[in-house]
């Protein structure tokens, strides 16, 4: 018993200090302000105190930053710097803003977190990428999207047995361990997905290979496949 305790110990200390690594890493982040009606609010400006990082809603409404911490906390800004009103992240991974008469309702949305880099134009993020549209892998000969990006991407390996619904070992980085996956994220409009088996060829409108993808956290470790497909907005 006298030497079970100091590895009980150890064990929560080991618990306790992962979820603090966790709890200070920088995560994507996105938002959406609206009126006390709902409608979206455009140009509203929203600045991280922290660094002192600017954005602006668009028309819809929405905002998106790459990288905040827990701590953080967002001031949004409307009527040429008028009204201005301080948000703390508190943990949160997302912000649905309502502007109210006086003051703002700020609270979590989930389906905001789903999107993972979200609203963020990939041509701003400094990851990095490669890239190739739709048109050229459909000119590859090939109606399975990953035996078309095969060669076509640096560093970039596929290996599949050739049937359809395969997606085989993918991976962008090197083989880090033969026991940990090397797979990397798969996020479709947007949206993180299991596979990409599923879609057509003929869909695609544009492929993002990210060997970085600190963006997404953990579940980036490997990189991570972007698809856009034609029926995005």
């Amino acid at each position: 018993m006298k030497h079970l305790l100091p590895i009980l110990f150890c064990l929560f200390a080991l618990i306790a200090s992962a979820q603090e690594y966790e709890y200070e890493q920088p995560v994507p982040f996105n938002g959406v302000v609206t009126d006390i009606s709902g409608k979206p609010l455009a140009r509203v400006t929203v600045t991280r105190t922290s660094t002192g990082e600017v954005t602006r809603t668009d028309k819809k409404g929405r905002f998106a930053f790459t990288d905040v911490h827990a701590t953080d906390t967002l001031v949004f800004t409307q009527r040429k710097g008028r009204e201005s009103y301080a948000v703390p992240v508190d943990s949160k991974r997302s912000l649905k803003v309502m502007i109210l008469t006086s003051g703002v309702d700020a609270r979590e949305d989930q389906q905001l977190v789903d999107i993972g880099y979200g609203y963020i134009k990939l041509k701003n993020k400094t990851q990095a990428r490669n890239g190739i549209s739709g048109d050229e892998l459909r000119r590859s000969g090939y109606s399975n999207l990953l035996q078309a990006l095969q060669g076509r991407i640096p560093g970039l390996n596929i290996h599949t047995t050739g049937r359809p619904s395969d997606t085989g070992d993918i991976n962008i980085r090197g083989i880090k361990s033969f026991y940990a996956s090397s797979t990397p994220l798969f996020v479709v409009d947007g949206t993180i997905v299991d596979d990409i088996s599923h879609i057509s060829i003929y869909d695609i409108d544009y492929v993002e290979v990210m060997k970085e993808a600190a963006i997404y956290g953990s579940r980036g470790a490997n990189g991570a496949i972007l698809i856009k497909t034609k029926r995005a907005e």
